[in-house]
């Protein structure tokens, strides 16, 4: 009886971990591509917002006193450094399209607490028919939603009537 030896190692395919991972940017570039306006102008708004707040004590003042002073004292300060270093942490993540929903729902319920607790009452107008209202927090919800789900499907428009 004869057999041959069988190699061990030709079961196994040779993977370049170079080309995996230039797989995985080259995904991630498309995606970012697609949404680059978007992903620039949230990046900026959420950087201007964080970090500007963040070297001027604005975000202590906030957490202190207008938060506070809305009852969630003890924990206000606790409170506006979390949106701050949430807004803060987004950019990045935006960037390299990792935890986008996890980032977009945070975001999300920040502005719609921020809707809440500090616009409605203004109204809708940021500036021309009123002051500091509701519009601009509205518009940075729906960017995220479009960052989270940039293909939206309307099946009920596409259907063709009878």
């Amino acid at each position: 009886m004869i057999t041959t030896k069988q190699n061990f190692y030709t079961d196994f395919k040779v993977v370049d971990i170079q080309n995996i991972e230039s797989l995985f940017l080259y995904s991630n570039f498309v995606s970012v591509k697609k949404s680059f306006y978007l992903r620039f102008a949230l990046s900026v708004i959420l950087l201007m917002h964080s970090v500007i707040s963040i070297f001027s004590g604005d975000v202590n003042d906030f957490g202190q006193i207008y938060l506070n002073g809305l009852g969630f004292n003890p924990v206000g300060i606790y409170i506006a450094w979390i949106v701050k270093l949430i807004h803060l942490l987004s950019v990045p993540l935006i960037w390299i399209d990792r935890y986008i929903k996890p980032i977009a729902v945070c975001n999300i319920l920040i502005f719609i607490l921020g809707i809440y607790y500090v616009h409605w009452q203004n109204g809708w107008f940021v500036v021309g028919g009123g002051t500091n209202g509701i519009e601009f927090n509205v518009l940075l919800i729906f960017c995220f939603l479009n960052l989270m789900y940039p293909k939206v499907s309307l099946h009920f428009m596409s259907k063709k009537k009878i």
